[in-house]
């Protein structure tokens, strides 16, 4: 029986040589001279410190163009909220999100029932994996999926005849 799987993912890589980018941007720039400000890395949890709001903006603009340009979407990317840590210095903590979440789930398994087509579909875990009889079933289900999920990144993945 023909499936495929929804799953959404983030090469670990590509994050960290976008913040590698970044850092090696900010060090070199003449508005960021004398500042303590990065981005460290833990697993999917990023964290950016500043010296001030201001500055931890443009390291968020710098982090987000240097994610696009590696085929991170950032529509994976949670904020977290701006903590004051000492004086003017600040930080932010943004968790990248991986996996289908369960209301994204159960939203997307609502739309395949209530779209009429012959398929079936299935939670996993954090993937969401869809079964027919017919290649062209699954076919149309990835590009409902596609026209009607836009808040998150989904990819199609194990595609099996």
């Amino acid at each position: 029986m023909p499936s495929f799987d929804i799953v959404s993912e983030v090469d670990k890589q590509e994050i960290r040589n976008a913040i590698d980018q970044v850092n090696k941007e900010v060090s070199t720039r003449f508005d960021f001279k004398g500042s303590d400000a990065r981005v460290e890395q833990e697993d999917y949890k990023l964290t950016i410190y500043a010296d001030d709001e201001f500055k931890l903006g443009q390291i968020l603009d710098i982090l987000m163009s240097k994610s696009a340009k590696r085929g991170i979407d950032v529509r994976c990317m949670d904020k977290g909220e701006t903590e004051k840590i000492t004086g003017n210095k600040v930080k932010q903590k943004i968790t990248i999100k991986i996996g289908v979440e369960t209301d994204l789930a159960k939203k997307i398994v609502k739309l395949i029932k209530d779209s009429k087509l012959k398929v079936q579909a299935s939670i996993q875990g954090d993937t969401v994996r869809i079964s027919g009889t017919k290649r062209d079933m699954l076919q149309d289900a990835i590009a409902l999926i596609k026209k009607s999920i836009t808040e998150f990144p989904l990819q199609f993945l194990n595609f099996r005849d």
